[in-house]
């Protein structure tokens, strides 16, 4: 099966091609971070308009590398939520669109799954079960996966997410957008144990999350200190941030019995992350498994892919049209 995955959440929009038997065939993305740094932050309706300008011409580059055309498609994947609707609402109309004139089935995939599935593509992915990490600008939770479509929640963020803290903290230190990168960068060269921050909810006792007094707590902090030590608060924000993230990560893996964690999301880029992730999961004998650098931010690839694995399990053709700016990942169905 040969499924064309488009996405168009947020602020990158990303078209792949994806064939069951011999995987990833070609992919593209072209991210608005340019456009919006001016203002700070995402303009929904910019977003929009960048989105209907990039998704044909990407969609025609990927079909030009991977040497396929349209009527060799066998399905088209779209991402149908989360996200901002207007945004999602152009990737939808031209993958329905396309399908209905291909005479070929189409369906929404869940943004998350997207991502959460994402490290399956590569070529030592993981058995299921697993619990996974879903930590970005927008999420952070902890999922339990037994299958696609069987997950159950074991905690989110119940404020902030952890990439929307990292930006938020960035903009704090004068960094700019997206600040996450920048913030890392930064925090690369500064002491993180300088000044002490919070960890919130460290010893709650549950596996949910808050980044919002954090925030708050290196809000106050640059208000005393001003910006003279701004990596040194930098590094200690991403610690306290990277610690909690460990701690319930790890805490979930044990609660769920199983040893194998999937991270994904962009701050699944974050290297601290990483490092520190690798090294305690090693230490209690659970693996972690990271999707590729290129696809912890949004992509077509992942959409492709889970859209992939929906088709392949679908009953009847769904001609519904619709999509969910808000979606609960845990009333999708099994497959």
């Amino acid at each position: 099966m040969l499924v064309l995955g488009v996405e168009s959440s947020c602020d990158e929009t990303g078209v792949a091609l994806y064939d069951s038997a011999r995987g990833l065939l070609a992919h593209a993305l072209y991210s608005q971070i340019a456009m919006h740094n001016e203002y700070g932050g995402v303009v929904p309706e910019l977003a929009s308009r960048d989105h209907i300008r990039r998704v044909l011409p990407l969609t025609r580059q990927v079909l030009a590398e991977s040497g396929c055309t349209l009527t060799d498609l066998d399905g088209i994947a779209y991402t149908q939520g989360p996200g901002l609707a207007g945004a999602l609402l152009v990737g939808a109309g031209m993958a329905r669109a396309l399908a209905f004139a291909l005479d070929i089935p189409a369906v929404g995939v869940h943004h998350l799954e997207g991502h959460m599935l994402s490290p399956l593509i590569s070529d030592t992915p993981p058995e299921f079960p697993f619990v996974a990490l879903l930590v970005s600008g927008g999420h952070t939770q902890l999922m339990r996966v037994s299958g696609v479509g069987c997950y159950t929640l074991l905690g989110e963020t119940l404020d902030d997410a952890a990439g929307e803290a990292f930006d938020k903290t960035a903009q704090l230190l004068g960094l700019g957008y997206p600040g996450g990168p920048a913030l890392s960068k930064l925090a690369a060269t500064g002491d993180a144990g300088h000044f002490s921050l919070p960890r919130p909810m460290l010893n709650s006792g549950d596996f949910d999350f808050s980044f919002s007094g954090l925030k708050t707590a290196v809000l106050t902090l640059v208000r005393r200190q001003g910006l003279e030590q701004a990596a040194d608060i930098a590094a200690a924000f991403q610690a306290a941030a990277v610690e909690v993230l460990v701690s319930k990560s790890l805490a979930a893996c044990a609660h769920s019995g199983v040893t194998r964690l999937v991270v994904a999301g962009g701050v699944g880029a974050n290297t601290r992350l990483r490092e520190r992730l690798t090294r305690e999961a090693a230490a209690r004998g659970i693996v972690v498994f990271y999707p590729k650098l290129e696809f912890c931010t949004d992509n077509g690839a992942m959409i492709a892919f889970a859209g992939a694995q929906r088709l392949a399990h679908a009953s009847s053709a769904d001609l519904t049209f619709a999509v969910k700016p808000r979606w609960d990942l845990a009333t999708l169905d099994a497959v």
